[in-house]
């Protein structure tokens, strides 16, 4: 399974990455150039927890840090399980 976040959908995007050579113009020089192009992999920033899903079943799965800092996934602890457990 590929690191994909669960929640966004978030995977691995491509992009490049420029070397410039030169100073540039408002600093006195002649303008900076482009002198070479690497393509690169930027990844997202993924944590792997327990969450507890709608139906209350626990499940371990790929989650990004962005959507655990918004809120977005209920994270499972030993009390949340105990307290889905009881639920059911």
């Amino acid at each position: 399974m590929a690191k994909v976040c669960s929640v966004s959908g978030a995977g691995p995007t491509s992009g490049r990455k420029y070397k410039r050579r030169g100073m540039i113009r408002r600093k006195g020089g002649a303008g900076s150039k482009i002198v070479g192009k690497t393509f690169r992999v930027i990844k997202p920033n993924l944590k792997k927890v327990k969450i507890i899903d709608e139906n209350g079943t626990v499940k371990r799965v790929w989650v990004s840090v962005r959507m655990l800092k918004a809120g977005k996934v209920k994270k499972a602890g030993k009390a949340s399980v105990l307290r889905a457990a009881a639920v059911k």
